[in-house]
C-alpha cells in the first residue's frame, strides 16, 4: 500500500514542511502566518484521526 494514500498524509506533509522553514529569517508577517498555519493543521489534525471521530455522532442525529 502506498503511504501517501493513508489518511492525513497530506495534512502531515503539510504540517512537516511548515515546520521545517527557517522562520529567523522570515519577516514578522510572515513568522505569524506560519505560526497561525501550523496551529490549524494541528487544530485539522485532531479532527481528523479515526480514534476521535470514531465515537462522536458526526451525522447529528438523535
Amino acid at each position: 500500500m502506498d503511504p501517501r494514500n493513508t489518511p492525513g498524509y497530506r495534512l502531515h506533509r503539510a504540517l512537516s514542511n511548515l515546520t521545517s522553514i527557517d522562520s529567523e529569517q522570515l519577516e514578522p508577517a510572515d513568522r505569524e502566518r506560519i505560526n497561525t498555519a501550523t496551529t490549524l493543521l494541528e487544530q485539522v489534525g485532531f479532527l481528523t484521526r479515526p480514534d476521535t471521530t470514531e465515537n462522536s455522532d458526526t451525522n447529528g442525529e438523535s
